[in-house]
Protein backbone atom coordinates (compact mmCIF):
# COMPACT_ATOMS: atom_id res chain seq x y z
CA UNK A 1 0.00 0.00 0.00
CA UNK A 2 1.46 3.34 -1.02
CA UNK A 3 2.11 6.19 1.94
CA UNK A 4 -0.28 8.56 1.67
CA UNK A 5 0.45 12.14 3.52
CA UNK A 6 -2.01 15.14 4.06
CA UNK A 7 -0.48 18.23 5.73
CA UNK A 8 -2.56 20.78 7.34
CA UNK A 9 -1.61 24.35 6.90
CA UNK A 10 -3.16 27.36 7.86
CA UNK A 11 -3.33 30.53 10.41
CA UNK A 12 -4.21 29.88 13.79
CA UNK A 13 -7.76 29.62 14.78
CA UNK A 14 -8.87 28.62 11.30
CA UNK A 15 -9.57 25.30 12.03
CA UNK A 16 -6.45 23.03 11.63
CA UNK A 17 -6.62 21.02 15.37
CA UNK A 18 -9.97 20.25 14.31
CA UNK A 19 -9.08 18.72 11.02
CA UNK A 20 -6.09 17.00 12.26
CA UNK A 21 -8.79 15.40 14.96
CA UNK A 22 -10.51 14.24 12.03
CA UNK A 23 -8.34 12.53 10.62
CA UNK A 24 -6.75 10.86 13.36
CA UNK A 25 -9.97 9.47 14.25
CA UNK A 26 -10.11 8.26 10.61
CA UNK A 27 -7.01 6.02 10.88
CA UNK A 28 -4.45 8.50 10.22
CA UNK A 29 -0.86 8.99 12.44
CA UNK A 30 -1.11 12.26 13.18
CA UNK A 31 1.49 14.90 14.14
CA UNK A 32 1.10 18.79 15.55
CA UNK A 33 3.34 21.11 14.55
CA UNK A 34 5.86 19.08 12.83
CA UNK A 35 9.37 20.78 11.55
CA UNK A 36 9.03 21.03 7.70
CA UNK A 37 12.72 20.09 7.89
CA UNK A 38 11.78 16.48 9.09
CA UNK A 39 9.05 15.43 6.63
CA UNK A 40 11.66 13.52 4.16
CA UNK A 41 12.42 11.23 7.50
CA UNK A 42 8.93 10.69 8.35
CA UNK A 43 8.15 9.55 5.17
CA UNK A 44 11.23 7.07 5.00
CA UNK A 45 10.38 5.97 8.36
CA UNK A 46 6.66 5.05 6.67
CA UNK A 47 8.14 3.57 3.73
CA UNK A 48 10.51 1.26 5.43
CA UNK A 49 7.34 0.20 7.17
CA UNK A 50 9.25 1.27 10.47
CA UNK A 51 6.23 3.68 10.78
CA UNK A 52 3.02 1.03 11.09
CA UNK A 53 0.22 3.03 9.46
CA UNK A 54 0.65 4.04 5.99
CA UNK A 55 -1.84 7.21 6.14
CA UNK A 56 0.03 10.47 7.69
CA UNK A 57 -1.12 13.30 8.48
CA UNK A 58 1.31 16.60 9.69
CA UNK A 59 0.01 20.17 10.70
CA UNK A 60 2.77 22.63 9.77
CA UNK A 61 1.64 26.57 10.85
CA UNK A 62 3.74 29.30 11.23
CA UNK A 63 5.83 28.05 14.70
CA UNK A 64 7.97 26.73 11.80
CA UNK A 65 10.93 28.69 11.63
CA UNK A 66 11.23 31.30 8.40
CA UNK A 67 13.53 29.39 6.25
CA UNK A 68 12.14 26.19 6.75
CA UNK A 69 8.39 27.23 5.33
CA UNK A 70 10.52 28.91 2.65
CA UNK A 71 11.61 25.74 1.81
CA UNK A 72 8.32 24.19 1.76
CA UNK A 73 8.33 23.63 -1.90
CA UNK A 74 11.76 22.35 -2.51
CA UNK A 75 11.19 19.78 0.20
CA UNK A 76 7.92 18.69 -1.25
CA UNK A 77 9.78 17.81 -4.61
CA UNK A 78 12.52 16.09 -2.75
CA UNK A 79 10.22 13.49 -1.41
CA UNK A 80 9.80 10.20 -2.89
CA UNK A 81 7.17 10.09 -6.71
CA UNK A 82 5.55 7.09 -5.29
CA UNK A 83 4.11 8.78 -2.14
CA UNK A 84 0.61 10.35 -2.65
CA UNK A 85 0.92 13.92 -1.13
CA UNK A 86 -2.06 16.36 -0.16
CA UNK A 87 -1.98 20.00 1.12
CA UNK A 88 -4.98 21.49 2.27
CA UNK A 89 -4.38 25.08 3.51
CA UNK A 90 -7.07 26.91 5.89
CA UNK A 91 -7.92 30.24 6.83
CA UNK A 92 -10.68 32.59 7.60
CA UNK A 93 -10.55 36.69 7.14
CA UNK A 94 -8.84 38.38 9.56
CA UNK A 95 -11.83 39.97 11.38
CA UNK A 96 -13.26 36.30 11.68
CA UNK A 97 -9.92 34.46 13.18
CA UNK A 98 -9.57 38.27 15.84
CA UNK A 99 -13.18 37.16 17.01
CA UNK A 100 -12.20 33.63 17.63
CA UNK A 101 -9.21 34.44 19.77
CA UNK A 102 -11.00 36.88 21.70
CA UNK A 103 -13.73 34.17 22.62
CA UNK A 104 -11.18 31.58 23.89
CA UNK A 105 -9.05 34.42 25.17
CA UNK A 106 -6.57 31.89 23.68
CA UNK A 107 -2.91 33.41 22.69
CA UNK A 108 -1.49 33.73 18.89
CA UNK A 109 1.73 31.64 18.43
CA UNK A 110 3.16 35.06 17.37
CA UNK A 111 1.86 37.42 19.30
CA UNK A 112 3.98 39.18 22.49
CA UNK A 113 4.36 42.61 24.60
CA UNK A 114 5.39 43.87 20.93
CA UNK A 115 3.18 42.48 18.23
CA UNK A 116 -0.60 43.01 18.35
CA UNK A 117 -3.10 40.21 17.69
CA UNK A 118 -4.11 42.33 14.38
CA UNK A 119 -0.51 41.91 13.36
CA UNK A 120 0.18 38.77 14.32
CA UNK A 121 -2.58 37.40 12.23
CA UNK A 122 -1.13 39.95 9.68
CA UNK A 123 2.13 38.47 9.75
CA UNK A 124 0.77 34.85 9.66
CA UNK A 125 -0.27 35.01 6.67
CA UNK A 126 3.02 36.24 4.96
CA UNK A 127 4.66 33.31 7.03
CA UNK A 128 2.49 30.90 5.30
CA UNK A 129 1.97 32.02 2.31
CA UNK A 130 4.85 29.66 -0.04
CA UNK A 131 2.22 26.76 1.41
CA UNK A 132 -0.79 28.25 0.64
CA UNK A 133 0.90 28.77 -2.96
CA UNK A 134 1.13 25.29 -3.70
CA UNK A 135 -2.36 24.01 -1.41
CA UNK A 136 -4.50 21.12 -3.16
CA UNK A 137 -7.17 22.30 -1.74
CA UNK A 138 -8.27 25.82 -0.23
CA UNK A 139 -10.56 25.87 3.01
CA UNK A 140 -12.26 28.95 4.07
CA UNK A 141 -13.83 28.47 7.57
CA UNK A 142 -15.47 31.98 8.18
CA UNK A 143 -19.29 30.44 8.02
CA UNK A 144 -17.92 27.00 9.34
CA UNK A 145 -19.12 25.68 12.96
CA UNK A 146 -16.81 22.63 14.46
CA UNK A 147 -19.86 20.13 13.03
CA UNK A 148 -19.99 21.62 9.48
CA UNK A 149 -15.81 21.59 9.28
CA UNK A 150 -15.60 17.69 10.71
CA UNK A 151 -18.34 16.98 8.01
CA UNK A 152 -16.13 18.55 5.24
CA UNK A 153 -13.30 17.20 6.42
CA UNK A 154 -14.45 13.71 6.45
CA UNK A 155 -16.48 13.90 2.91
CA UNK A 156 -13.28 15.80 0.90
CA UNK A 157 -10.38 14.89 2.50
CA UNK A 158 -10.50 11.26 4.41
CA UNK A 159 -13.10 9.37 1.88
CA UNK A 160 -11.50 10.51 -1.31
CA UNK A 161 -7.97 9.32 0.16
CA UNK A 162 -9.42 5.46 0.84
CA UNK A 163 -11.41 4.90 -2.57
CA UNK A 164 -9.04 6.75 -5.07
CA UNK A 165 -11.78 8.88 -6.39
CA UNK A 166 -12.19 12.78 -6.76
CA UNK A 167 -14.33 14.54 -4.93
CA UNK A 168 -16.22 17.51 -6.64
CA UNK A 169 -18.29 19.77 -5.00
CA UNK A 170 -20.76 21.98 -6.15
CA UNK A 171 -21.26 25.23 -3.77
CA UNK A 172 -24.00 28.30 -4.54
CA UNK A 173 -23.24 31.46 -3.52
CA UNK A 174 -24.22 35.07 -4.01
CA UNK A 175 -22.35 37.28 -5.43
CA UNK A 176 -22.84 40.13 -2.79
CA UNK A 177 -20.87 38.08 -0.56
CA UNK A 178 -17.86 37.62 -2.85
CA UNK A 179 -16.99 34.14 -4.94
CA UNK A 180 -15.46 31.05 -2.98
CA UNK A 181 -12.02 31.57 -2.26
CA UNK A 182 -11.32 27.69 -2.97
CA UNK A 183 -13.31 28.01 -6.31
CA UNK A 184 -11.86 26.03 -8.99
CA UNK A 185 -15.00 26.80 -11.66
CA UNK A 186 -17.00 29.94 -10.98
CA UNK A 187 -20.29 29.79 -13.33
CA UNK A 188 -22.45 33.17 -13.27
CA UNK A 189 -26.43 32.30 -13.45
CA UNK A 190 -27.39 36.12 -12.62
CA UNK A 191 -28.65 36.55 -16.17
CA UNK A 192 -31.41 33.81 -15.56
CA UNK A 193 -35.00 34.63 -14.83
CA UNK A 194 -35.22 35.91 -10.95
CA UNK A 195 -37.95 34.10 -8.54
CA UNK A 196 -36.68 37.20 -6.51
CA UNK A 197 -39.22 39.09 -8.19
CA UNK A 198 -42.30 36.97 -7.39
CA UNK A 199 -43.33 37.79 -4.40
CA UNK A 200 -44.84 34.61 -3.83
CA UNK A 201 -41.53 32.94 -4.01
CA UNK A 202 -39.36 35.83 -2.63
CA UNK A 203 -38.87 34.26 0.68
CA UNK A 204 -38.87 30.26 -0.25
CA UNK A 205 -35.46 28.71 -1.95
CA UNK A 206 -34.20 26.62 -4.90
CA UNK A 207 -35.09 23.68 -3.00
CA UNK A 208 -38.37 24.56 -2.49
CA UNK A 209 -40.49 23.04 -5.07
CA UNK A 210 -42.21 26.38 -6.38
CA UNK A 211 -38.88 27.54 -6.72
CA UNK A 212 -38.22 24.59 -8.88
CA UNK A 213 -41.12 24.87 -10.81
CA UNK A 214 -40.75 28.30 -11.56
CA UNK A 215 -37.13 27.93 -13.15
CA UNK A 216 -38.00 24.56 -14.95
CA UNK A 217 -40.38 26.28 -17.39
CA UNK A 218 -37.80 28.61 -18.06
CA UNK A 219 -36.22 27.89 -21.72
CA UNK A 220 -32.80 29.89 -20.53
CA UNK A 221 -32.16 28.08 -17.15
CA UNK A 222 -33.26 25.09 -19.17
CA UNK A 223 -30.23 25.84 -21.75
CA UNK A 224 -27.70 27.42 -18.62
CA UNK A 225 -27.94 23.74 -16.77
CA UNK A 226 -27.31 21.75 -20.07
CA UNK A 227 -24.20 23.58 -21.34
CA UNK A 228 -22.84 23.58 -17.84
CA UNK A 229 -23.64 19.78 -17.72
CA UNK A 230 -22.43 19.22 -20.99
CA UNK A 231 -18.84 21.46 -20.38
CA UNK A 232 -18.46 19.18 -17.04
CA UNK A 233 -19.35 16.00 -18.93
CA UNK A 234 -16.27 16.77 -21.25
CA UNK A 235 -13.90 18.23 -18.85
CA UNK A 236 -14.32 16.71 -15.41
CA UNK A 237 -13.19 13.12 -16.48
CA UNK A 238 -9.70 15.09 -17.53
CA UNK A 239 -8.83 16.61 -14.53
CA UNK A 240 -10.07 13.04 -12.53
CA UNK A 241 -7.02 11.97 -15.22
CA UNK A 242 -4.96 14.30 -14.23
CA UNK A 243 -4.63 13.15 -10.51
CA UNK A 244 -7.13 15.85 -9.51
CA UNK A 245 -8.13 15.05 -5.45
CA UNK A 246 -10.49 18.10 -5.66
CA UNK A 247 -12.46 20.10 -7.51
CA UNK A 248 -15.04 22.83 -6.37
CA UNK A 249 -17.68 24.40 -8.72
CA UNK A 250 -19.63 27.31 -7.90
CA UNK A 251 -22.57 28.68 -9.07
CA UNK A 252 -23.74 31.82 -8.36
CA UNK A 253 -26.35 34.33 -8.25
CA UNK A 254 -27.37 37.47 -6.40
CA UNK A 255 -27.91 36.44 -3.63
CA UNK A 256 -27.66 32.52 -2.96
CA UNK A 257 -30.64 31.83 -2.39
CA UNK A 258 -32.36 30.93 -5.33
CA UNK A 259 -30.98 30.19 -8.84
CA UNK A 260 -27.54 29.19 -7.64
CA UNK A 261 -29.12 26.55 -5.19
CA UNK A 262 -31.48 25.11 -7.90
CA UNK A 263 -28.53 24.52 -10.56
CA UNK A 264 -25.80 23.25 -8.14
CA UNK A 265 -28.87 20.94 -7.08
CA UNK A 266 -29.41 19.85 -10.52
CA UNK A 267 -26.08 19.19 -10.70
CA UNK A 268 -25.08 17.40 -7.69
CA UNK A 269 -28.19 14.83 -8.31
CA UNK A 270 -26.78 14.23 -12.14
CA UNK A 271 -23.12 13.73 -11.44
CA UNK A 272 -23.81 11.93 -8.60
CA UNK A 273 -24.85 9.09 -10.78
CA UNK A 274 -21.42 9.34 -12.56
CA UNK A 275 -19.02 10.05 -9.66
CA UNK A 276 -18.71 7.98 -6.03
CA UNK A 277 -17.62 11.29 -3.87
CA UNK A 278 -19.94 14.20 -4.63
CA UNK A 279 -21.14 16.66 -2.51
CA UNK A 280 -23.41 19.83 -2.14
CA UNK A 281 -22.67 22.87 -0.31
CA UNK A 282 -24.89 25.91 -0.54
CA UNK A 283 -23.40 29.12 1.71
CA UNK A 284 -25.21 31.85 1.54
CA UNK A 285 -28.76 30.25 2.07
CA UNK A 286 -28.66 30.09 5.56
CA UNK A 287 -27.91 33.80 5.33
CA UNK A 288 -31.33 34.91 4.69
Amino acid sequence: MPTRLVIISGRSGSGKSTALNVLEDSGYYCIDNLPVGLLPALVERAKNKQQENDYLAVCIDARNHTDEIDAFTRIMQSLPADVQTQIIYMDASSPVLIKRFSETRRKHPLSNNQISLREAIRKEKQLLAPIAAIADLQINTNQMNVHSLRDMIRKRVCGHLHDGSMSILFTSFGFKSGIPVDADMVYDVRCLPNPYWDLNLRKKSGQDGEVKAFLQQQDDVVKMLADIRSYLEYWLPRFNAGNRSYVTIAIGCTGGMHRSVFIAEQLKDYFSRLYPSVLIDHRDLHDH
